[in-house]
Order: structure tokens, then C-alpha cells, then sequence
């Protein structure tokens, strides 16, 4: 790990004030982002927000219409990918069929120019020890057609770890494989990064893969940047509603704020401590945060009916509606389900405190 003279991390990236078009199209709206050395930082967002168009400027893949990418510190917007020393992983792996999955890791080594080329014993034995590191030496010989989607995915990185990149950048590296091998491999990569601690970003779209990944998560919105922070700083203090709708599953209520009262639903929570403008709101609480009872335990709840219950897996899924006809969805341990019980058409009653909600304006009132 590099460190500056006041003993932080030096940044790595620097990504000031990036905009990039295709025709009337604007994949990212004055964009900048600062990475640290040995960071391992996830790019999130729906399709279309921009993440792949930064990772592509990042890489020198795409020139930027306005602003600059600087590297260690110096100016890099014009040059390649190759002169910017970054390893790049695509999601289809782009390995080359013919060749075996060991000339395949050779790849990068063997074409650099004769002067810049180590000797045919010190490639052969830096691929060997990739190999290793990615636990796929007993495939050396294999063709890439005779591994499974996993395997591929694990080739084409050490590939990209062979030239020894400054960086290393992931666009949706695991969006081809199915749920289970996706959990193991991401798993297989945050170990791997915390033993080389090769400044990374990875693209992904899967919220969990990026709260389970990454040191930071950068989430990103129709071309801009709405939040960076670390995965609990994502989840448990959004800056927006976009952030926490987009960040799991989320419940949604109308609402009005009276003086230091939260008025949804029938209930009447206490917001003295929240300090949010008087008038129309919007509250947004995840399902694990709402509180289910069979009586009311004071002004702030308000009754539901149950519609359905989902006991299998650790956390049992409760839906409910309110008297108004919106839905609403709980989740609650397998102890307190057997405590509680709800069954199908059971009148119960819903709570929240005001810290387990995200209280905003409603647009109109705003």
C-alpha cells in the first residue's frame, strides 16, 4: 500500500469534471471521482446511468468530450489503454478461443515490444503463479471452450494481472454467470484483492454485489454521481430518495409533517429530533425496519391487513395492505414469526420510529 507523507493513501485516479456524449445522448453530466491507492471501488447504478461510460473514459477506451482523467497524478485523458497500463475484464471474458487457458494469460506478455519483453523463463513462470493465485494450474492446457463460466471469468483476470496494471477495471464481471457461482467468485475476488491490493473499480448493477465488494460505492444516476460512500454509508445514510429506493427494497408513504409530527397512515410519529420542514412528505422504510404487532402500541401505528406470508429462509416476508388499499411489505425473523403468527386476512398493526425512515418533501411541496 503507497503512502503520502501525512500517511494517507495517495489517490490513484482522479476523474475531474468528465462529460461524454454520443450525439444528443449525454452518458455523463461533469462527472468527478477521486479512487485511492489499493481501493477496491464499485460503480452502481441502473441501465443507462453512466457506469460503464466511466469505467470506458477511465481505461482510455473512450476520450472524454470535456474534463480529464489523471493517473498517479499526471494527465492521461489522450493516451490508450496500453500507454495507461490498465487491465481491463470484460463480462464475456474475450478470451481467445484458439489458444490455450496458459497462452491466454501469456497473452499480454508476449506481445510487448522486444526491449520491453521479460525472457521466455520469467513469463512462463509469472503465468504459472497466476495460475496458481486463480486456483486454475491443473488447467494451464485447456482451451478456453472446456472451462465453465467461472473458470473463464478467473482466466480472463489473471490475464488482465499479468501486464502488472497500475489499475484494474471490471465492467460487470460476474453478469453472465448464474447467482451461485457469482457469490463464489465474488467472494474468490475480494480475497484476491486484499492480497495484491491492485487499485480496482468493478461496474456492477447488483446491489448486493456491490455492498458485499467494495471498500466505496459510487452510485451513479442518469450520467452523475448521486452518492459515494462506503457500503454502509450507502445504505444506512442515503442523500436522496433515488439512493435509498435503489439500495434494496424499500416501502413508500404519503405523508404530512405537522410542527414536529409525522402524520402516514393513521399513525403519528414523533420527528422532534428530525428537524424536517412543515407540509407534504414522503417516507420511504425498509421492510426490515417496520415493526408488526397485534395491537396497536400507541399514536405512531397504524392498522394493516395481511395478504400474504413467505416463512421459508431465514427471514420470513410478511405483505400487507393498509385500510387506504397501499401495500406494504415487513420482514421479520423466523423467532418473532413464531411469536406473532400473522396468518392470511389477520388485522395487525404496522410501527416505525422516526429514525428508521427517510422523511423528505414531496416534490410539489417543495
Amino acid at each position: 500500500m503507497e503512502v503520502g507523507p501525512h500517511g494517507l493513501r495517495h489517490v490513484r485516479i482522479r476523474v475531474e469534471s468528465v462529460t461524454k456524449r454520443f450525439g444528443a445522448f449525454v452518458a455523463l453530466r461533469d462527472v468527478t471521482l477521486e479512487v485511492q491507492s489499493g481501493e477496491l471501488v464499485a460503480l452502481l447504478g441502473p441501465s443507462g446511468s453512466g457506469k460503464t461510460s466511466l469505467l470506458r473514459v477511465i481505461s482510455g477506451l473512450d476520450l472524454p468530450d470535456a474534463g480529464r482523467v489523471f493517473l498517479d497524478g499526471r494527465d492521461a485523458t489522450t493516451r490508450s489503454l496500453r500507454e495507461r497500463n490498465v487491465g481491463f475484464v470484460f463480462q464475456h471474458y474475450a478470451l481467445f478461443r484458439h489458444m490455450s487457458v496458459f497462452e491466454n494469460v501469456a497473452f499480454g506478455l508476449r506481445v510487448r515490444p522486444r526491449r520491453a519483453r521479460a525472457a521466455e523463463e520469467d513469463i512462463r513462470g509469472r503465468v504459472s503463479r497466476l495460475l496458481e493465485l486463480v486456483q486454475l494450474e491443473a488447467y494451464a492446457n485447456r482451451l478456453p471452450s472446456q472451462l465453465s463460466g467461472g473458470q473463464r471469468q478467473r482466466v480472463a483476470l489473471a490475464r488482465a494481472l499479468a501486464v502488472e496494471p497500475r489499475v484494474l477495471l471490471l465492467d460487470e464481471p460476474f453478469g453472465s454467470l448464474d447467482a451461485k457461482v457469482r457469490k463464489e467468485l465474488r467472494r474468490w475476488l475480494r480475497r484476491l484483492h486484499d492480497e495484491l491490493h491492485v487499485t480496482s473499480i468493478f461496474v456492477t448493477h447488483d446491489q448486493e454485489e456491490a455492498l458485499e465488494l467494495a471498500d466505496r460505492v459510487v452510485i451513479m444516476n442518469q450520467g452523475g454521481i448521486e452518492q459515494v460512500g462506503t457500503p454502509d454509508d450507502v445504505y444506512a445514510r442515503p442523500v436522496s430518495p433515488f439512493v435509498f429506493q435503489f439500495l434494496g427494497d424499500v416501502n413508500f408513504f404519503h405523508a404530512r409533517i405537522d410542527g414536529t409530527t409525522l402524520r402516514v397512515a393513521g399513525a403519528a410519529i414523533d420527528l422532534t429530533e428530525e428537524r424536517v420542514a412543515a407540509g407534504e412528505a414522503r417516507v420511504f422504510v425498509r421492510p426490515h425496519l417496520l415493526t408488526i404487532s397485534a395491537r396497536p402500541s400507541g399514536p405512531g401505528a397504524f392498522p394493516a391487513r395481511v395478504v400474504r406470508v413467505n416463512a421459508a429462509g431465514p427471514l420470513v416476508r410478511v405483505e400487507l395492505v393498509t385500510p387506504a388499499g397501499d401495500p406494504v411489505r415487513v420482514e421479520m425473523s423466523q423467532e418473532r414469526y413464531q411469536e406473532l403468527r400473522p396468518a392470511r386476512d389477520a388485522e395487525v398493526f404496522v410501527s416505525f420510529g422516526a429514525r428508521d425512515a427517510y422523511v423528505t418533501r414531496s416534490p410539489d411541496a417543495e
